[in-house]
């Protein structure tokens, strides 16, 4: 097993799943899409995961790469069908490689807030011993507005109607973060763009008290993240 591992910022890494990774002897190797790396041939990969990022999936004058990352994608998905797990960017880069489409949210969900398992979702194998209702780390005002033919919703919340997804048997995505660790919001506070839209949705000083919200749900998240990942390895094994 060896993971293969997109981010499109420095700071925008697998989090905690990288702990999980270690302990389970699993190398990741990363192309850093925004510094120029480019992307490797797949065949000593069995997973791709894609992370998030402050671009959007349609930024791609500022950001050329975005078209090499959503054909590399669908190559992965569609035609190779390996195993895929996409995170916030990584959601959005899913449904629009696979032909479904993104918008700008009309309420920005920035925040530890709530998502809820569609009756697909309390089935599906990457949340088996989860709960129905999660907490989770939000940061985004673009949303999947219309999913890829054939793939199912599996999360959603009171303002954004897909909040996770599966397209065949092993690609998943997610809308929220499952990765934060304890670091993670002072890191993506400092991010200038996540910064003006923390502020613009929650107000000044909105930082410090994001900071305290993820903290005290930070075992939950931890203990959501752990299982998640454990249903993933097992999922596509």
């Amino acid at each position: 097993m060896r993971v293969l591992v997109f981010q499109h910022v420095d700071c925008e890494h697998p989090g905690s799943l990288r702990q999980f990774l270690a302990a389970d002897n699993i190398p990741w190797d990363v192309v850093y899409l925004h510094r120029g790396d480019k992307i490797p041939s797949f065949e000593l990969y069995d997973a791709l995961w894609v992370m998030g990022g402050p671009m959007d999936i349609w930024d791609v004058e500022e950001h050329p790469w975005l078209v090499a990352e959503k054909a590399a994608i669908r190559h992965w998905v569609k035609e190779l069908g390996k195993p895929y797990l996409g995170l916030c960017l990584g959601h959005q880069l899913l449904a629009d490689a696979l032909g479904g489409t993104c918008g700008p949210q009309k309420t920005p969900e920035i925040g530890v807030l709530e998502v809820e398992l569609t009756a697909e979702g309390l089935v599906d194998p990457l949340f088996n011993r989860t709960a129905a209702t999660q907490k989770c780390l939000q940061w985004h005002s673009v949303k999947v507005a219309q999913a890829p033919e054939g793939a199912l919703v599996l999360a959603k919340s009171d303002v954004c109607s897909n909040q996770a997804m599966r397209v065949g048997l092993h690609a998943w995505s997610m809308q929220y973060h499952v990765e934060i660790e304890p670091d993670t919001v002072d890191n993506w506070g400092a991010i200038p763009a996540y910064a003006q839209a923390l502020e613009d949705t929650l107000g000044e000083g909105a930082l410090p008290r994001l900071k305290q919200d993820a903290d005290q749900s930070m075992s939950l998240c931890l203990q959501s993240a752990r299982t998640i990942y454990q249903n993933f390895m097992q999922a596509i094994n």
